[in-house]
């Protein structure tokens, strides 16, 4: 169709209906006003094969795969881990029998931040919003009678990842795996840890050197297992834009895959292995147009300007999960809403692993029933919605289309701004994501408390509600319960194998040799999480935060 032609009648359209002129234009995510009617004006001069293509070919815009669902469906998780390794063991078989395909494990926040149960600071934080992990012990508890080799766990640790991933490779071994049949991700992403999340521990260089060991150990000995998942999601939760999700998560993956090159490692040998979490919010073509131009840009990235071989190293493989941040402590069953919409958004978006929030998640820990709700919603999509029939079933639209071409501009601005500070390190270290986040998140909070941004239950639609209790509630004596197991486990270990061991990781910090063999000894030896850390903190340091306001 002549483009030119469609404008000039659309014009013509819109004079014979002045009310459309009248209308006030809604803005996307990022800022930019959205045409009230799309026509094949805004996503004029469509190149197909060099925009789009054909799924499972470059650029990969409609899908990594040639077959996408039609081939195999998404993982669905579900985010677990709470209270006690016995416990979290309990819900994760709960969940497989419920049809969970792949599991994810949340950590409490002393493992977040390598202190074991009973350091002073973990006073009061053991077992809350994820399980605690001491020593190798607590690792087998959480696994027992569940089959590595035929599941794919995510595991969402960072600043201490080695350490979990030498006590999952551990765990593969004690049930007789040979560790290149393990499958699973860990988190291992730092740089956004030091921007919105906090639970870092060592220093940016250091941080990235274990992340290069990781690459350098996995790629020979573990190649079935994701050495990172590059987080946008933690972005998004603290207050990015669509387009600031994907712009800063790409320039911190920059700055990874610069740090695995000057290691001396074969960019095609642990590209294929970064995978990626995302968020995905509320509006549903915007987080569609979102997945296509991110897969589009990695692409491009990675087959250009890195010059990767492998088509594998050009895919974008992501996890997402739906917002934790858009669910509401009001009306909470509101929730189930919302994160069914978010879900068909990662559907259409073409999400290879998605894990949907429960409806209660803003009043307590999700219960049996909640996070069933959460695995139906999958698996309605799944069976019954008819969205798996086609691949990419938005491919075409006037609306997604320029969207895609929109967000794909914008995203590609604003990572030149962060090449042009010197990267994402750099961007980092004097404030500027930080900043960013942090006023996209006090706008956004404006907006809320003035109801320009409507939050159905917040500020629009609101009800009276009785103040309900919790229906999970940790167990007052689950803290002093996992101390009690650490102390017993240091009770009996061989504590000059432990000693020997420590010592073997400090020698190796000290040095240039890959950490990753020395922990995998420390850990078998059942050195603790705390033991391990707290060797690297005294090799290392700690990071202190830049102050941006």
């Amino acid at each position: 169709m002549d483009k030119s032609m469609t404008e000039k009648d659309k014009k013509e359209w819109s004079q014979r209906h002045p009310e459309v002129a009248s209308l006030t234009p809604r803005r996307t995510d990022w800022g930019d006003p959205v045409e009230p009617l799309c026509t094949p004006g805004q996503a004029g001069g469509l190149d197909y094969l060099g925009e789009l293509g054909f799924p499972g070919e470059y650029p990969f815009t409609r899908g990594i795969y040639p077959t996408m669902y039609l081939g195999q469906p998404w993982t669905i998780r579900q985010y677990s881990g709470y209270e006690s390794p016995k416990d979290t063991n309990l819900r994760f078989r709960y969940l497989l029998e419920q049809g969970q395909t792949g599991l994810s494990v949340a950590f409490d926040l002393p493992t977040q931040i390598g202190y074991d149960s009973d350091h002073p600071l973990s006073a009061g934080e053991v077992g809350k919003v994820g399980v605690p992990v001491d020593t190798l012990e607590d690792m087998e508890v959480i696994f027992e009678g569940l089959p590595l080799d035929k599941l794919s766990t995510s595991m969402t640790i960072n600043a201490p990842s080695a350490v979990l991933l030498a006590m999952y490779i551990n765990i593969g071994g004690k049930q007789g795996l040979d560790p290149k049949v393990l499958r699973g991700t860990i988190q291992n992403d730092i740089l956004k840890e030091y921007t919105v999340r906090g639970t870092y521990i060592f220093p940016p260089q250091p941080s990235i050197r274990l992340i290069t060991d990781i690459f350098a150990y996995c790629g020979q000995h573990v190649p079935r297992f994701n050495t990172i998942n590059v987080a946008g999601y933690h972005l998004r939760e603290a207050g990015c834009s669509a387009v600031q999700e994907i712009a800063f998560s790409f320039s911190n993956a920059i700055a990874y895959i610069q740090a695995g090159l000057k290691a001396g490692l074969d960019i095609d040998k642990f590209a294929p292995r970064i995978s990626w979490i995302f968020n995905t919010s509320n509006k549903i073509f915007e987080e569609v147009a979102k997945y296509r131009a991110a897969r589009r840009i990695w692409a491009e990235l990675l087959r250009g300007r890195f010059q990767a071989q492998d088509p594998r190293s050009w895919m974008l493989r992501f996890h997402t999960h739906t917002s934790g941040a858009s669910l509401t402590a009001q009306q909470p069953l509101n929730n189930a809403i919302r994160v069914a919409y978010q879900t068909l958004a990662a559907v259409l978006g073409g999400a290879q692993s998605i894990a949907a929030c429960s409806y209660d998640e803003a009043l307590n820990l999700p219960t049996e029933e909640s996070a069933r709700t959460s695995l139906r919603t999958q698996q309605i999509l799944l069976e019954e919605a008819g969205v798996v029939d086609t691949i990419d079933p938005l491919g075409g639209s006037y609306y997604v289309e320029a969207l895609t071409r929109q967000i794909y501009e914008r995203i590609q601005e604003l990572m030149a701004k962060i090449e042009d500070m010197g990267g994402a390190v750099a961007a980092v270290e004097n404030g500027f994501v930080q900043k960013e986040i942090q006023s996209r998140a006090y706008q956004i909070q404006c907006e809320i408390e003035r109801g320009q941004r409507v939050v159905v239950g917040v500020n629009k639609c609101v009800i009276q509600e009785e103040e309900k209790d919790s229906p999970i509630k940790v167990n007052p004596q689950a803290e002093q319960d996992q101390i009690e197991r650490l102390n017993a486990v240091k009770a009996r270990r061989s504590q000059d194998r432990v000693q020997q061991t420590l010592r073997a990781v400090r020698q190796a910090a000290q040095g240039q040799a890959n950490l990753m063999p020395v922990i995998i000894e420390a850990t078998e030896a059942y050195a603790s999480l705390g033991e391990i850390c707290g060797v690297l903190r005294e090799e290392f340091g700690e990071y202190q935060q830049v102050r941006t306001i």
